[in-house]
């Protein structure tokens, strides 16, 4: 992979939970907006790709600040063909990304101090499965 870029710092337990994980990252500025734009990122079966890069807009009060949705490039598609729902464009670094509007309820509500990227990317393995089980 081309040089990966670090635009900005990460908290510590962030970049230990990434390099745990083996994805190739990248901490980018569009503008005045922090991204975290994680590569190779594995997508369960019932997707038209085995993995994918996945983006991570983050506000400049995280890790107090909660990380919502998950844009995807390239974009997903259900192999069976059905629609996935909730989706729209978003320019990000040059490219087009598949922004996921998919968020937190109050039943689970980020939690400063215990929430941070390793649980915002179980919440993303979790939306990803989930919407394999929505019927066409």
């Amino acid at each position: 992979m081309a040089d990966l870029r670090r635009e900005f710092t990460l908290p510590p337990e962030d970049v230990a939970f990434l390099e745990e994980m083996g994805w190739p990252w990248e901490a980018i500025r569009d503008g005045n907006t922090m991204w975290l734009v994680i590569h190779e990122y594995a997508i369960p079966g019932g997707y038209q790709t085995n993995s994918t890069s996945v983006a991570l807009q983050l506000a400049a009060t995280y890790p107090e600040a909660q990380i919502d949705m998950a844009y995807f490039h390239p974009a997903l598609s259900r192999i069976d063909g059905a629609a996935i729902r909730q989706l729209t464009d978003h320019r990000l670094d040059g490219k087009v990304w598949q922004r996921w509007s998919r968020h937190r309820t109050a039943q689970n509500p980020w939690l400063p101090g215990t929430d941070g990227l390793d649980t915002h990317m179980l919440l993303v393995g979790e939306w990803l499965v989930r919407e394999l089980r929505v019927a066409a």
